[in-house]
This record gives structure tokens, sequence and C-alpha cells, in this order.
């Protein structure tokens, strides 16, 4: 299915919070958006949260209206499960060709009833849960899901027309095909977001051989409203722990992993999960091993010093190497360097260890400009030619980065950020023609 000439005032590619609220800000203003997000719904990341610092709000109480407040607006076109292709600069305008991949269930006719998921006979691994809990082959992603569809994940389906048969709404369609839709627009704001350090590739810390190993987007999942479990546990036995350490930086500056920078939302992410346990697991010990606390922001030494006063224990040292104990209990030894104590050596015992994995870029998106090269930073983040004074300007007239493309930042930052993407681009759009 190709469709062609399709125009809209600004695409908007990303549809977590930035994306949403850069959106919004260009809807309300008047002007056409279409909103292009790769996943199965919109949110990003912050849905996924438990609580946002410091003032630990519901991460899904603040994402879920700012999803309804996207979904209903008029200006805003939404294509999810979709990814845009082929950018082309003509003059004042974008071409560009968007790729929506097949749910091979009928978006107009399915109600989210979930008929289709109580007779999947198929149980695999929940990415969104990060494998803490399995799914059917044919899901709605999460409760909160918007849109709230069914998908058929076609790789693990084993076609036995069980959906199909119990789906009230005659939903299901296994003959659909990915789609292409050609569009013309006048601005481009990426809101692509980051990805998350992949903490295996730390071998020291033996992420992949130890199961009481997690890392803190699964603590995010084991703390939220929406968790697998009523209670957190470890994965290797279903005990709650009672002793609980979080390895700061993994991942984050450290020049052997190809990230020297600070992620900047570590630190005080993992302050809020050792405050969640301390309420979750009264009688838990909560140790935190830093290289440095970065609590920068409104409000954050004070939630650090809270912290404190709760009796979570903070250590300044480098964690060099995480070890599971040979007696079969599961429980693990931390090897650090005690920096406060003049570098000595020391070893730790803990039942539990969360890796508090850091920020990367999510730059993927420039490969998809074809006639004018869209720069990175040294750090390959979308580059900021103005970073004073316009920082969501980018090389490309008329193409601004929004969130957290352009680097670590954390969530009011990204909607400030948003915010400045919008303004930048309704002064793009509202400029007199130079044709």
């Amino acid at each position: 299915m190709v469709n062609n000439n399709i125009e809209y005032d600004a695409l908007v590619i990303g549809g977590g919070i930035a994306g949403q609220e850069a959106s919004l800000n260009l809807a309300n203003n008047g002007f056409k958006v279409l909103l292009v997000e790769k996943d199965l719904s919109l949110g990003g990341k912050m849905i996924q949260l438990s609580k946002v610092f410091p003032t630990l709000d519901c991460a899904a109480c603040i994402a879920t209206p700012k999803i309804s407040e996207t979904a209903r607006n008029p200006n805003i076109t939404i294509m999810t499960y979709s990814e845009v292709k082929d950018i082309e600069k003509l003059g004042n305008v974008f071409k560009a060709k968007v790729i929506k991949y097949p749910r091979y269930v009928k978006e107009d006719l399915c109600s989210g009833c979930q008929e289709c998921e109580k007779v999947c006979p198929v149980n695999i691994d929940d990415q969104y849960n990060y494998n803490l809990v399995g799914r059917k082959a044919v899901y709605i992603p999460f409760n909160l899901a918007n849109p709230r569809i069914a998908t058929i994940d076609i790789n693990n389906c084993i076609l036995c027309g069980a959906c199909e048969k119990v789906c009230p709404a005659d939903a299901i369609d296994f003959t659909q095909k990915k789609s292409e839709y050609f569009l013309t627009v006048k601005t481009i704001i990426i809101a692509t977001g980051f990805n998350l350090f992949e903490p295996w590739k730390k071998k020291e810390y033996n992420y992949n051989s130890c199961k009481n190993i997690i890392h803190s987007m699964e603590m995010e999942r084991l703390l939220a409203p929406t968790r697998p479990f009523n209670y957190v546990l470890r994965p290797l036995d279903g005990k709650k722990p009672d002793n609980i350490a979080y390895v700061l930086c993994t991942g984050s500056r450290d020049k052997s992993m190809g990230n020297p920078i600070c992620s900047q939302i570590c630190c005080m992410y993992s302050i809020k999960q050792a405050q969640l346990l301390m309420g979750a697991i009264p009688t838990a010990d909560i140790t935190i091993y830093y290289i440095d606390i970065r609590a920068f922001g409104k409000g954050f030494d004070e939630f650090y010093e809270q912290a404190k006063e709760m009796d979570v224990t903070f250590i300044k040292g480098k964690v060099a190497k995480i070890t599971e104990k040979k007696d079969g209990s599961g429980n693990l030894l931390l090897r650090y360097e005690a920096i406060d104590e003049n570098c000595e050596i020391k070893e730790a015992e803990h039942d539990m260890v969360v890796l508090s994995v850091g920020i990367l870029p999510n730059s993927e998106i420039s490969s998809s400009f074809k006639n004018e090269k869209l720069e990175l930073d040294e750090y390959n983040y979308l580059l900021q030619v103005e970073k004073l004074t316009s920082p969501a300007k980018t090389n490309i007239k008329g193409v601004f980065v929004a969130g957290t493309a352009s680097g670590p930042m954390d969530i009011p930052d990204s909607i400030l950020s948003a915010g400045d993407a919008s303004a930048e681009a309704t002064s793009y759009l509202r400029r007199p023609c130079t044709c």
C-alpha cells in the first residue's frame, strides 16, 4: 500500500514526553502535525517508570494525561509502529518516506478487549517488562498503551488461528503488509530519545551469568504500580532481598565503554529507587556505591540528604568486579576501591545488585537524511549548532532537536527542550517565504 502527496506543517519523530510536548505546542498554534513513533504506543521510557524524582510523583499520572491530550488533538495525526526513512530537503520543504509495519490486526476495529491474548497458546518473554515475565504472541504491550490495539508478534506466532476465532470484532488480519507513505513537510523536530547502556558489555560485572544482578530499568518495573509481581523479588529464587547494592556509573564516565560523559540522571534515579525500596521492603539495607553524587537540580540535594536520613548507605568507591558466591545462595560479592578510606580494596556481600546504567545516544535517524548530512557531536548526539543561544537548532535549516536526542537530561529539562524546539519550529514556519 503506497500513499503519496500527504502534506503536514511539521513532522515530529518520536512519541516520548519531548515529542508529545513539541507536537502539542505546534498543534495548539494551529499547525498540522504528524507524530511518528516506532514503538506500539506513545509514552517513550517515561511511561515505564515508577515515580519521578525529586517529588516522587507517579510517572504514569503525569504521562497518561499528556498521551491522551496528544491523541485527542485534532491537529495531530499519530502513526505508531512506524519509522521515518529517506528524508530529503527540496527547497523550503522536506520529502520523507514513512514505513508503517503491520500489526496483523485492523486498527479501526480492535477494541483492546484482550480476548485474543486469553486463548493464545504461545508464551514468550515480555520485552516491556525486560523479560521479567512472559507475554503471548498476540498482545497489547502494557495496560496504559495508547493506542490500545493488539499486535501479533508474527515471528513467534504459530498461526493456529485461535485469536482469529475468538475476536468479537473480526479484527485479526494475517494478510497485512507494511505500508509506505510519502510526505511533504515544512519542518522536522527530532525527539528520538536515548538508548540505555547494555549492562552485559561491562563484562567484569557478570550481568549475564549472575541472576541476582539486574539493571535499573528492571528495578523500575519491579517498583512501578503496573509491576509484574506484587513484591520486589530476586530473579534467581523469588525471595525478597534483604541487602541491595546500587552500582552507579555503569556505562557512564567510562572511556573503556566508549562513553566518557556523565548521564546526569543515574545518581538521582538510584536515590529515588532506594527511597522507594525503603518503603517496599522496610527491613532491607540499601547501599549505593558512587564516584560522585551529582545532585544539581532544584530539590535534588535535599532529596539526597533525605535518603541519608532514611539510612541509605553511600560508599564512595569504584566497583571493579562482581561475582556470585559459590555456596549456592545466589548472593554476590562486590570488590571495590574505598576512595574515602585511603583507596583500600574491599569486598562486600549483597543478595541483590542493581546496575545504574547510563544514557547512550540514539542517532540512527541521522542516516535517513539523504541529500544533506545531519551532523552529530563528538559523543554521537545530534549536534546543537548554537548550544547557548538556540539549543534546538541543528545544522540543517528547518530541522530541530528536542529532549535527549541532543544529550543526557532529566524529564523537566526534556520538556523545556521540547518547548524550545517547538518555538523555533513555529518561528520557522511563520517566516516570510524566501522561495
